[in-house]
């Protein structure tokens, strides 16, 4: 079952309004802040897109932590991978072209990546970055370095994996879901346009 642009609206509105993980913004202010910083470098309309969805698996899959779990420190770090990079894209496929949907699957290992060939980019990791990459297999080898810059749209989502460290900062000024909902529109299949 695909989703349409306006089921995304609500679902980010409703779904994505608790903590994003022990991160200090909203899962909304997330998605919001990394497809305001990929619109600033001037990336693709697919590529701002896929910012902004890049997570939705997690509230798709409902493994998200409540206001109310926080308050009562229950917001303890998962124990297992929720492979959300791959939960949302059945429900993308019908919608949104490869351009959007390659990035938001990889983005995950683009992380793993970069602690490979990036000296620097774990040390920048925050606390919860570092634990979900144990979780999510950790840094690749030199094999996986190579076999991840053969995959169309790699370097798509090396990008979007900066954007999403760095969209964590409590109380960024962004486009709202309306403005990127023109974005969603313009880059959505010809048959989901209407």
């Amino acid at each position: 079952m695909s989703l349409s642009i306006p089921d995304i609206v609500q679902l980010l509105s409703s779904r994505a309004t608790t903590w994003y993980g022990q991160e200090a913004v909203s899962q909304l202010d997330h998605a919001l802040q990394c497809a305001q910083l990929a619109e600033a470098a001037g990336e693709t309309d697919s590529t701002v897109v896929a910012a902004l969805l890049h997570d939705l698996g997690h509230m798709l899959g409902q493994n998200d932590v409540t206001d109310k779990q926080v308050e009562r420190g229950e917001e303890a770090h998962p124990e297992k991978d929720d492979l959300h990079q791959f939960v949302a894209l059945p429900f993308l496929r019908g919608l949104f072209p490869d351009s959007v949907l390659e990035p938001i699957k990889l983005h995950v290992d683009a992380k793993r990546y970069l602690c490979t060939v990036d000296a620097d980019y774990w040390a920048g990791l925050s606390p919860a970055s570092k634990h979900s990459l144990v979780l999510q297999g950790g840094a690749f080898d030199a094999e996986r370095v190579q076999a991840f810059e053969a995959l169309p749209f790699w370097q798509e989502a090396v990008r979007l994996r900066g954007y999403d460290d760095l969209a964590k900062v409590p109380g960024a000024l962004t486009g709202d879901l309306a403005h990127f909902s023109q974005t969603m529109s313009r880059v959505a299949l010809p048959t989901q346009q209407g």
